[in-house]
């Protein structure tokens, strides 16, 4: 059995990972899930670091998408960590912004259909599923979209400090059919992390269409390195 702290992307909270939550309880982890606030890097690092304080180590720490991010800033110097798990996710080094890599490889419909609304970003309800999950069930999809968080704008593009992947175990399951993160691009940061890379034919949210799947990688990131 292990904790598992789970961080959602843009565009989401915590509930993001609900059905994984469950696949996680099944397979005997303590899954908790942190609810950034996406008006300010340093308020989401906070949040998730306020999390972690709550829980009991040691820790596997995961993060979708922006999430990843995150984790990396918030990990640092927190000694109950002992290894990061990335989801379809962004992983900065030093200096680097989200926004930046975002930009390095062709492929994203992010900004086809992010709508900006008084100094905020969401994504066209009516094209959520396709940018972001286009193989998870339509009424998964329609909830997700319904919910979905408002962004800061300008919050991808804060530099990140030195990130903890220099200094823990990383995992990272890259989506093959991702319309958000381009394939290229999670490999290229895998692979520069020095992650052990697994695969799965899935859209940018595994977390609604493959949460079996996603709860059986973070359970073999626990079993790796905890």
């Amino acid at each position: 059995m292990a904790t598992i702290v789970l961080v959602h992307g843009l565009w989401s909270d915590g509930s993001a990972w609900n059905e994984v939550i469950t696949e996680l309880r099944a397979l005997g982890h303590v899954p908790v899930a942190a609810q950034l606030s996406l008006e300010s890097m340093d308020d989401d690092v906070a949040s998730v670091r306020r999390t972690l304080a709550t829980v009991v180590g040691p820790v596997l720490l995961a993060g979708w998408s922006y999430g990843g991010a995150v984790i990396g800033e918030a990990a640092r110097g927190e000694g109950s960590v002992k290894a990061l798990a990335y989801v379809a996710a962004f992983a900065p080094a030093e200096g680097e912004t989200v926004s930046g890599l975002s930009r390095k490889h062709p492929g994203s419909l992010i900004p086809k259909h992010v709508v900006v609304a008084g100094g905020y970003t969401y994504i066209d309800r009516a094209y959520f599923g396709e940018v972001l999950a286009a193989d998870a069930p339509a009424e998964r999809v329609h909830a997700a979209a319904a919910v979905q968080r408002m962004v800061r704008i300008g919050l991808d593009r804060v530099p990140v400090g030195r990130p903890a992947w220099l200094d823990l175990p990383s995992f990272y399951l890259l989506t093959t059919a991702d319309q958000a993160v381009p394939p290229a691009l999670q490999r290229e940061l895998a692979e520069r992390m020095g992650a052990r890379i697994e695969e799965i034919d899935s859209s940018h949210a595994p977390m609604w269409s493959h949460p079996r799947q996603l709860a059986e990688f973070l359970d073999a990131a626990c079993r790796a390195a905890l």
